[in-house]
């Protein structure tokens, strides 16, 4: 099977199990961050975070894996892909509060940065933060962006799992308490954000 099949050459594509839509269908852009985010994901693993961090970044990659053959079909319950549920949503916090626990309480905000691992962990984080804007505008106003009046009822506004959206939205807090740790593990000091003064 070739990696290339030109069936996209004119600017669409095939969702799994429905029809094709454009590329830059609310489905698409949707499912293509989350891709995004776990290629930063990557990444950042590449850069050495240890262990337990890298573990956990390997299963949290193959449960964004999941998350993107979700959103890549208008109806995942027929072909049996929601997968995501509370049990994912609960490791997630308790590796939050496994880390949160080594750190002096955050009192300011910070910027992103410090180590090459923790700041490909800080970007991770915003883009975790741009699927989960995708993700809610997929479930709450693709079916208006609709232009296709031929296109089935299962390609508007679909039933998104409540779960995908609390489970990005519990992985960012994640990200952002991991790229913490990563600085604290390796003696890096945060940097503080400092309000620039006022003028002309």
């Amino acid at each position: 099977m070739k990696i290339y099949t030109r069936t996209g050459d004119t600017g669409s594509t095939g969702l799994f199990g429905g029809p094709r839509v454009g590329k830059d269908d609310c489905r698409i852009e949707s499912y293509g961050t989350v891709d995004e985010l776990n290629a930063a994901i990557g990444m950042a693993r590449s850069k050495g975070v240890g262990e337990p961090i890298d573990h956990e970044l390997d299963q949290i990659q193959h449960a964004l894996f999941s998350i993107g053959a979700e959103l890549a079909t208008p109806a995942p319950d027929e072909f049996d892909l929601r997968v995501i549920g509370d049990r994912h949503i609960g490791q997630l916090e308790d590796w939050i509060d496994q880390h949160e626990a080594t750190l002096e309480p955050l009192k300011h905000f910070i910027l992103p940065g410090g180590t090459v691992a923790a700041s490909h962990l800080h970007l991770a984080r915003a883009i975790c933060r741009r699927a989960e804007r995708r993700v809610v505008t997929l479930g709450q106003q693709c079916g208006d962006s609709q232009s296709d009046s031929a296109q089935t009822d299962t390609t508007k506004a679909a039933a998104i799992s409540e779960s995908l959206i609390i489970y990005l939205n519990r992985l960012s807090d994640y990200l952002f308490v991991l790229s913490r740790a990563v600085n604290h593990q390796s003696g890096i000091a945060e940097v503080q954000w400092q309000r620039p003064s006022p003028g002309n």
